[in-house]
This record gives structure tokens, sequence and C-alpha cells, in this order.
């Protein structure tokens, strides 16, 4: 049976080879305890760095929806307190227009009371239909101008729909055409009012009950519009609070990831310490022979 031959030399180098060996171990868990995490460069462990990067996508895709969610918030906030007060106003001139429409309110001077009450309403819904949000006018569709309408009630704006992706293929339309609500041209909730202006000065009671009929129906399409309006801010609202829920969660995902456990990793310094002092120990007793020791 042959027996290896073991020599100085040999010894030598796997003295110095465990040194190195326990050296960067001792290094690595230092490194881990220092700056706490587990993953300091990617060859600490490929497997776990793909899979961290991926989690930090998720994270970056799932911060860019809930930007897109709140702006969408701020647009549909905007539209309802809008929609809230067009409402207000266009049951003020229903109301006027009632009392145009008594018997008891036929004096010249009273329908012209009336009648410049509800030019002031026509007015301001003008300027409530301008409504803006971050200086682009929620009534206004994709227009790029400032505002929805012209101080003549005319719509200026452009028809189409302002999106925004709150989730993976999710669309919502934070946005309402200025005709959907106010009607068009020709036949608008503005040209409505001015008919009413019209027929309280010239006593016209077939005209202001025939306005009368057309702010009902325009009122309840208000109403229905607010709803829908109301119903996409629920869904975004969702989507906001469901954002911090997955937060909480990729944070947790990346944090098994990554981060080290601090008192393994203490744990760790301590054995790797000790392993390190028992090498170069070692290595001092067999590194010190010399060739007088072998004389002997």
């Amino acid at each position: 049976m042959a027996i290896g031959r073991v020599t100085q030399n040999m010894m030598v180098r796997q003295s110095l080879s465990a040194i190195e060996t326990n050296a960067s171990r001792l290094a690595q868990s230092q490194e881990q305890l220092s700056t706490g995490r587990r993953l300091n460069r990617p060859s600490d462990s490929p497997g776990d760095t793909i899979a961290a990067m991926r989690v930090r996508g998720e994270q970056a895709a799932l911060a860019q929806h809930t930007r897109n969610a709140e702006d969408g918030m701020g647009w549909l906030n905007q539209l309802d307190g809008a929609l809230s007060s067009i409402t207000s106003q266009v049951r003020r001139a229903r109301d006027l227009a009632l009392q145009g429409a008594n018997e008891g309110m036929s004096s010249a001077s009273a329908r012209e009371a009336l009648a410049v009450e509800v030019d002031q309403l026509r007015e301001s819904l003008i300027a409530t239909a301008n409504s803006q949000y971050l200086g682009r006018p929620v009534f206004g569709g994709i227009t790029a101008g400032a505002s929805a309408y012209d101080a003549s009630g005319a719509w200026v704006g452009q028809a189409g729909a302002v999106n925004r992706t709150i989730g993976n293929g999710v669309s919502i339309a934070v946005n309402v055409n200025g005709p959907d609500v106010f009607g068009v041209d020709g036949a608008s909730l503005f040209d409505e009012l001015e008919s009413l202006s019209n027929s309280l000065r010239a006593g016209d009671t077939a005209g202001i009950q025939t306005s009368i009929t057309e702010l009902n129906t325009r009122q309840d399409a208000i109403i229905t519009t607010q709803a829908g309006v109301g119903i996409r801010a629920k869904r975004v609202e969702q989507v906001l609070t469901d954002a911090t829920s997955s937060d909480l969660s990729l944070t947790s995902r990346l944090s098994d990831l990554e981060d080290a456990d601090l008192i393994k990793a203490a744990i760790d310094v301590k054995l790797q310490e000790v392993a390190y002092q028992s090498a170069l120990a070692t290595s001092a007793r067999v590194l010190s022979n010399s060739l007088l020791d072998y004389l002997r």
C-alpha cells in the first residue's frame, strides 16, 4: 500500500489556503453585519439578485400606477365638485323659472329681476364649465387650450378621453367632455338659460314652461354624469388602497431577499473569528518549524 508523502511545502500551502478562506468568510460576515444586507453585490447570490431586480421592477411599476391614480383622483374630485356646483345652479335656474311662470310674478320689474339672476347664473355656469385641474379644463376633452368654453358659451374643446393607466392593462377616463354635460352648441344649457331669460323679460309663459322642461331634463343628465364620475372615483380610490397593501408586500419580499438577519450575522461573525484565529494559530505552529527542528 502506497503512502503519500507530506512535505513541508504542502503544509505551508494548505495553511495559507485555510487562512485566506477563513479571512474571506470573516470579511463577508463582517460586511453583512455592518451593511445589514445579505446581497451587497450580484455575485453574493445571482439567483436572489435576479429575484430582487424583478421585485424592484414591480415596485417601480406600482409607484407609477399609484402616481397615475392619484392624478386621476385629482381630476375626478375636481369634476365632482364642479358637477355639484352645476347641479345647484341649474336647480336655482329652475326655481326662478317656476317663479316666472307664477301668475303673481306678472309685473315687468319682477320678471326683469328674475331674468337678471338667470343671466348671472349663465355666466357663473360658463365659468364653472371652464374648471381646471393643473391648468387643463376638465370639461375640455383633449384640448391643448386653457378653456373648454368661450365667453358666449360655445364649446372650444376637443372631444376625447383623458386616460390614466392605474394598473397593468387597466386604464380609466378621468375627464368628461363638455357636450356630455352641457349639451351641444345650439341646444346647450347656456342656450336654454338664454332662452329662459328672454322668455322672462317677454312674459312668455309658454316659453318659460318649455325652459322648465328642458332644465328638468338637463338636471337629470347632470346627476347621471356625476354618478358615473363617482363610480370611477370609487374605483380609483380602491386602486390606491390596494396599492398600499401591495407596496408593503413587495417591500417585505425585497427585505427577505436582500436584508441580512442581524442576529444570525452577528453569530456568524463570532464563528468566523474563532475559525480564523484557529487557522492562524495552527499555521503559526506549522510554519514555525525550521531545518534545526528536523535535525533534532
